[in-house]
């Protein structure tokens, strides 16, 4: 017998439009499912916020879609995800999906050199990224850099290039790029801003992050709680129709034209 709830939409949240390169990659991989995207930019950045209002405010993002009617949910933000992930798990039956930075990737590289861990800064002071920091430290040494204030330019200032290069050139300063193997984007906003990220460290660097990854998650839960929308199809022809509603809070002027520009880059135009 088929799941009632195969035909609701997945619910996905960020603090703002970071959230939209997580999107992207389920839906390279779920063409079929419906989705519903949150940005909570009236809150925007969670990643300089006491651990306990961002918990307060991933929860009540993870009610207002559970109200909208969804079959699942995606935190896409790491901050979100480490302050919060266990209470909304605790409080919804539907399956939850979180971020998580993609250290054991990195580590899998097996770099002759150090692992960068961008992050925000309470990404890197939570208990869930450390314990599974813990779990590699053994293995490479691996440096956390805190990214304070660079949510806040993505947001603002996306458009403004040079001003990301001059606050990423400023962060490298002090580092001896030839002793970096790999750099970690623990933030789903720095995945906008990856080209820049890569013209700042050279070609020889790699620059990873676990929006595939998360995607790849998404897919399994679903197919193993008989959830799926219709068939997989793993490389679906671009451009991709997608089917998204956007629910943007406090002044969200431009900002859903955004996520759908940045949707729009990787392929997939919203109808």
């Amino acid at each position: 017998m088929k799941n009632s709830k195969v035909k609701l939409p997945i619910g996905v949240f960020d603090s703002g439009i970071g959230g939209i390169s997580v999107l992207a990659e389920i839906l390279k991989l779920l063409s079929h499912e419906e989705f519903i995207y949150f940005a909570d930019t009236l809150h925007s950045p969670y990643g300089i916020k006491p651990e306990n209002i961002v918990q307060s405010l991933s929860i009540k993002a993870a009610e207002f879609l559970s109200l909208l009617g969804i079959k699942s949910l995606v935190i896409a933000c790491n901050t979100a995800t480490s302050a919060a992930i266990s209470n909304i798990r605790k409080m919804h039956t539907f399956p939850v999906i979180g971020m998580e930075p993609a250290v054991k990737l990195a580590v899998d590289l097996k770099p002759k050199g150090k692992i960068i861990v961008m992050a925000t800064p309470l990404t890197l002071k939570s208990k869930k990224f450390n314990e599974l920091i813990s779990h590699y430290t053994h293995l490479a040494e691996i440096i956390l850099m805190p990214c304070a204030g660079l949510v806040e330019i993505i947001e603002q200032d996306y458009s403004d290039r040079r001003k990301i290069e001059n606050y990423l050139a400023s962060l490298f300063s002090s580092r001896e790029k030839k002793d970096i193997s790999v750099v970690v984007l623990g933030c789903t906003h720095y995945i906008l801003i990856k080209e820049e990220i890569m013209k700042i460290l050279g070609g020889e660097i790699h620059v990873i992050d676990g929006n595939y990854g998360t995607a790849k998650q998404l897919r399994t839960v679903l197919q193993n709680e008989c959830l799926l929308n219709n068939t997989v199809i793993e490389k679906p022809c671009l451009p991709l129709k997608a089917q998204v509603k956007f629910y943007i809070s406090g002044n969200g002027n431009g900002v859903e034209a955004r996520c759908k520009q940045l949707l729009q880059q990787e392929g997939i135009i919203c109808e």
